[in-house]
């Protein structure tokens, strides 16, 4: 009797051993396909799978809720595609995370360890051709992307997340795992899948979970719309704190160190230094331009390793020849405020001439005639400078800290065909998500299309 109740023990350890079993699996090994459907175009060699585009792979077996899934892929001549999870055996529901490093992709916002619709990523830390590890982790609620070990994606599901018809079955649950190329080609070289059943406490992760319910950045992920701050500093932030606030908000952000006399990065070498601390980073580069002299500052060999640059009118020298920085009260003179006014019309026209490609701040007054913002904007004056923009060919932010420009003038920007940037320009680490910037795209109906797509450089 006890010989058969020791026998049941050991047979039992088993069974909860295998029902806890947390040691990594092998998906893939580099042997065979065996444990995938397979579709279109697919060739096993060298230990890898080579995806052709519109190739896919399916899991046969395997229902997993919360797990690490890590693999080691690469983009092969800007191959795109993406990995799902918590999918059922037809492919289609499931959260997707993106395989994209192509810089020239029209859909640029949608870069490599996007989770697709929910936190899409505007810059891409690895690059095509380039083998890399891909390691997605599910507990409870949280999904959590990393690429080369860093985490691109940190994102808690709410209790009532938001989703479009569209994106309906884009929630956690359970499932399988697959692979889908979907132009050019996708090189795999391993599939290691742990399952996790540590305990998580689901009403902590709940709390502080952002209330999708009301907040309008998910919203613009799930119509696919790009998600950039492009006027970002780092004033009262750190890059590790704005990096850790990106995945929070899911706001992709673009730094801006400001250059010229006066200001923190006055040479070329300063900026190749601060350009090489930021290797690596998952922000795009941006320049702004300080003060007039900014163009024979900086050589344009260095202006050009940025992704892209920008200046503002807001300083000047009068016709008096008094230097003059709008948003400083003493250094404003003012006359006559009509005569004022076509003067700063004038500096702004001139500023287009500088090689820049955004123009930040737009049609900026100083604090005495700020209240009469829309009577010293008249439409001539508003087609002066929109004229101006058309022709040298710029981009126009609207910007969120002054709530500039006014409605007017985009409608008339948006008609001419101009381009457009969101843009904070914070003064400390408090600066918000971008709300004016998405009131105006609602009220004047800004699309993805008319959004700048940034020179972004390896």
């Amino acid at each position: 009797m006890n010989k058969l109740l020791f026998v049941f023990s050991i047979i039992l350890a088993g069974m909860i051993s295998c029902a806890d079993d947390n040691s990594p699996k092998h998906l893939f090994n580099g042997d065979d396909m065996d444990q995938w459907h397979v579709q279109g175009e697919l060739i096993l060699s060298d230990h890898q799978i080579r995806m052709g585009e519109g190739s896919s792979i399916l899991l046969k077996k395997g229902n997993y809720t919360d797990f690490e899934l890590q693999m080691v892929v690469s983009t092969v001549d800007n191959g795109k595609g993406y990995i799902v999870f918590h999918t059922d055996d037809k492919g289609e529901k499931g959260y997707r995370v993106a395989l994209d490093n192509d810089l020239k992709n029209a859909e640029w916002w949608t870069k490599t360890g996007s989770l697709l619709g929910v936190r899409n990523l505007t810059k891409s830390i690895v690059r095509t051709n380039e083998s890399f590890d891909m390691t997605i982790r599910v507990e409870g609620q949280a999904i959590t992307v990393l690429v080369n070990g860093s985490p691109v994606v940190e994102y808690i599901e709410p209790a009532s997340p938001y989703r479009t018809a569209q994106n309906a079955q884009q929630v956690l649950s359970n499932g399988k795992f697959a692979v889908h190329c979907t132009e050019g080609g996708i090189l795999i070289e391993a599939i290691t899948v742990t399952p996790l059943n540590r305990k998580v406490d689901r009403n902590k992760q709940m709390a502080s979970a952002i209330d999708e319910t009301t907040d309008h950045i998910i919203r613009l992920h799930q119509e696919n719309f790009p998600v950039l701050d492009y006027h970002v500093h780092l004033k009262g932030i750190t890059a590790e704190q704005a990096a850790e606030q990106s995945r929070r908000y899911g706001i992709n952000y673009a730094l801006a160190p400001n250059c010229g006399i006066g200001f923190p990065i006055t040479t070329d070498e300063e900026v190749i230094q601060y350009l090489e601390a930021m290797q690596g980073q998952p922000f795009i580069q941006a320049m702004q331009g300080e003060g007039r002299e900014w163009p024979e500052t900086f050589s344009r060999e260095v202006r050009d390793r940025f992704d892209y640059v920008f200046t503002d009118a807001l300083t000047f020298t009068d016709t008096k020849g008094r230097r003059t920085r709008l948003w400083m009260p003493e250094e404003v003179f003012i006359e006559n405020e009509e005569q004022y006014m076509d003067l700063i019309v004038q500096k702004i026209v001139d500023v287009m001439q500088e090689p820049m490609d955004v123009y930040v701040n737009p049609n900026f007054l100083p604090d005495v005639m700020n209240d009469r913002y829309d009577q010293f904007w008249t439409e001539e004056r508003m087609d002066k400078v929109i004229d101006a923009l058309v022709a040298s060919g710029k981009i126009l932010e609207i910007n969120h800290r002054y709530k500039i420009p006014h409605k007017a003038f985009i409608l008339k920007a948006k008609e001419a065909g101009l381009k457009f940037t969101f843009g904070t320009n914070n003064a400390d680490g408090d600066f918000g998500k971008l709300e004016y910037c998405i009131q105006m795209k609602d009220e004047c109906d800004i699309t993805a299309t008319d959004m700048y797509k940034p020179n972004i450089k390896d």
